[in-house]
């Protein structure tokens, strides 16, 4: 924890400094429309070349409730040589239906290689040497791996409770629908064009394995469809949405997937979350939290339904990586309930005008959290002797992951993040590089 030490010290000072200056330029009220968009550009030796690129389009009407947009379009479109890729498009409005916010999402999202670690956190055993070239443990790049194809569309809408709470108190209601193909990683795929450094193509994977014994029940092992229904309320004092001073974000939410709705697997769960802002410098320097508990409370989950994380704005990875646990494995932490928090220092300096484009940088330091509360079931009868011990490694505790990032931000809504995040613990890998748009939360 000394790096992470140094790192907060650090980040404080450079918030401290820049909290007693004043921009030169006043901030510009937006109106009408903003753009920002970047290339997709990044390499991976299994996965290939990414390209592509994002635009979010955002208007801000008359500017009454900027730094807030009225409508946002977020488009993108990214492939990588090896098949991969996302196309996503999502609509939010403030100001379509009056009092009422609708968010509309349509993507097919493909995973050559998605992260698989088994169920239930630290009782599944991760061994980074499986994944070694050259060394005497090796078995394959892909081992902790499998494929998944995801077709996703869904609807949300929230509206006013009461004049007298305005907008602070909400209802939300929305439907959703995942369609999801999942089968073992295409080794040959992954191979084709290379003379050197060849994935094994006869290796069973762990997620062949478990289909093998029968941890994967055979009528989930290829996926399936999913339609659910999502109703709750949701509290937001914010004083912005995009980096929040201060003020409160709480919500509580049922989703529901009802047999009468041609799912396979019936199932509800309940999820809660609160997160919370402190001004330590007002618009300078700030303390964010985010306390999570996610938990079926009816019915059978299918496991490809597992490695989500929902909320009353996206929904996102399962536990660990980029969006709510960073430094650890991606999808590292999955079961049938799981609990998380996120814990945040957050600056921004350099605030100034650039072509008429308000512009700041900002700085954070943060540590991430969570661990499952309520083990995914699954039967054992068919698993060897010699492997149990794998599924019954060690009991579950805090996976954590801790370390710093740096804000690009146009417009207080076009957010660039770049985040490091260090795992504290071997069984949760090493560290993690992030670059995406907007705050965590």
């Amino acid at each position: 924890m000394k790096k992470f030490s140094l790192l907060v010290s650090l980040l404080i000072s450079f918030s401290v400094i820049f909290a007693q200056q004043d921009s030169t330029k006043k901030e510009n009220v937006k109106t009408g429309f903003s753009m920002g968009g970047v290339p997709v550009v990044a390499y991976d030796a299994d996965t290939g070349f990414k390209y592509g690129g994002l635009v979010n389009l955002y208007h801000y009407g008359d500017g009454s409730n900027y730094p807030n947009y009225n409508h946002s379009l977020y488009l993108e479109w990214s492939r990588t040589t090896k098949g991969s890729g996302i196309n996503q498009l999502t609509y939010d409005a403030l100001t379509l239906i009056p009092k009422t916010r609708v968010t509309f999402d349509v993507s097919y999202l493909t995973e050559q290689a998605l992260n698989f670690y088994g169920f239930n956190g630290y009782q599944a055993d991760y061994n980074s040497a499986f994944e070694l070239t050259g060394g005497t443990d090796y078995i394959s790049r892909m081992y902790f791996r499998h494929s998944r194809k995801l077709f996703r569309i869904k609807a949300d809408f929230q509206g006013d409770v009461s004049e007298k709470w305005g907008k602070k108190l909400r209802w939300l209601a929305g439907v959703a629908h995942y369609r999801t193909n999942i089968s073992t990683v295409d080794i040959n795929k992954l191979n084709e064009g290379k003379t050197e450094d060849l994935l094994p193509d006869s290796t069973d994977l762990l997620y062949d394995k478990y289909v093998t014994w029968g941890v994967i029940p055979a009528d989930q092992a290829t996926g399936g469809n999913v339609t659910f229904l999502k109703a709750g309320a949701v509290f937001d004092s914010r004083d912005n949405e995009a980096n929040p001073n201060k003020g409160i974000w709480s919500e509580a939410l049922l989703i529901t997937a009802p047999g009468f709705l041609g799912n396979d697997y019936a199932f509800t769960k309940l999820l809660l979350s609160h997160r919370q802002y402190f001004t330590i410098f007002p618009d300078r320097l700030t303390f964010a939290y985010r306390l999570s508990y996610q938990a079926k409370i009816a019915g059978d989950i299918p496991f490809y339904m597992l490695p989500y994380a929902i909320d009353s704005k996206a929904t996102k990875d399962g536990l660990g990586g980029a969006k709510n646990i960073r430094g650890v494995l991606r999808n590292r932490v999955t079961g049938d309930g799981v609990a998380f928090g996120n814990f945040e220092l957050r600056s921004k300096f350099l605030k100034t005008v650039i072509f008429n484009q308000n512009f700041y940088l900002g700085v954070n330091a943060f540590v991430d959290m969570g661990m499952v509360t309520s083990p995914y079931e699954f039967d054992l009868t068919g698993v060897p002797a010699s492997e149990l011990a794998n599924l019954e490694f060690a009991d579950e505790s805090l996976h954590i992951g801790y370390g710093g990032g740096i804000r690009f931000v146009i417009n207080s809504n076009f957010i660039i993040a770049v985040d490091y995040g260090i795992a504290a613990k071997k069984q949760d890998g090493t560290k993690g590089m992030y670059i995406g748009l907007n705050y965590l939360f």
